[in-house]
């Protein structure tokens, strides 16, 4: 089993207290402490706490979806709302931005503590902006905890023939999860399912894509998916012409 670098402290510690655990546990046998069959329970036990934690922070490798239209999962997990957002009600100023004031597409991802918890990049991404906001920990499947929980935004622009199209990805704490690794920075590129962080012990991943544009969901409420492998959307031919369009009133808007 792999283990992530991002979780180097967690299972480091978990694997240190299992072999002090067990060489406590035959210490005490020959000490006559404890029995032979009380020490092969505790060793039992510390080996299958500490193999739950590494679990955890296991990292499988991924195939990553070869359909060069496809937006893949950012991460792991079931499939919890998929929903268009207003850009009138957008909060998030580096959104509005991004998204030049259109319509976006939010699909929301909850994670479990047996999913692998690992975020990936959606596309080819060129990362413009991130940002961080402390908030709540409400239960993941909460649909008010992408509002008001603790959470890591980060968006940037992806190519597509020759145009560019605005993505963002959102790592959302959940009522277990209080610890969010995100060593992202602006100007920084990654690769469609490449790692990028990871949110510890159940949490919320949302992705971010643009509303009526040629891109076309392809996933359901309630399916399960899995980061880099799992296609949410494919950018279809038509969404060039929309995207130069886009990218055209942009241009004007910063003219003005």
């Amino acid at each position: 089993m792999i283990l992530t670098k991002y979780g180097k402290k967690e299972w480091g510690m978990a694997l240190a207290a299992f072999f002090g655990v067990s060489g406590l546990s035959i210490a005490s046998v020959f000490l006559g402490i404890l029995t032979p069959g009380i020490m092969l329970a505790v060793i039992a036990f510390a080996a299958l706490a500490c193999f739950a934690v590494c679990a955890f922070f296991r990292d499988p490798p991924r195939k990553v979806a070869a359909d060069p239209s496809a937006i893949v999962s950012p991460a792991d997990g079931t499939i919890r709302d998929v929903e268009l957002i207003k850009s009138e009600t957008l909060e998030c100023d580096e959104l509005r931005r991004l998204f030049h004031d259109k319509d976006i597409l939010r699909i929301g991802i909850f994670l479990s503590i047996f999913n692998v918890h690992l975020n990936r990049a959606p596309w080819d991404m060129k990362v413009e902006f991130k940002v961080y906001k402390p908030g709540k920990y409400l239960d993941a499947r909460d649909p008010d905890a992408g509002k008001v929980n603790e959470s890591m935004l980060i968006g940037g622009t992806c190519p597509f023939e020759g145009e560019t199209f605005p993505v963002a990805v959102k790592q959302v704490s959940g009522a277990i999860a209080r610890r969010i690794v995100c060593p992202v920075n602006p100007g920084e590129t990654y690769a469609r399912g490449q790692r990028y962080g990871m949110i510890k012990f159940g949490s919320r991943t949302e992705l971010y894509i643009p509303a009526g544009m040629g891109i076309d969901v392809a996933v359901n409420v309630g399916e399960s998916v899995r980061a880099g492998s799992s296609i949410l959307a494919f950018v279809r031919p038509e969404a060039k012409t929309k995207l130069h369009a886009l990218t055209e009133e942009a241009a004007a808007k910063d003219m003005q």
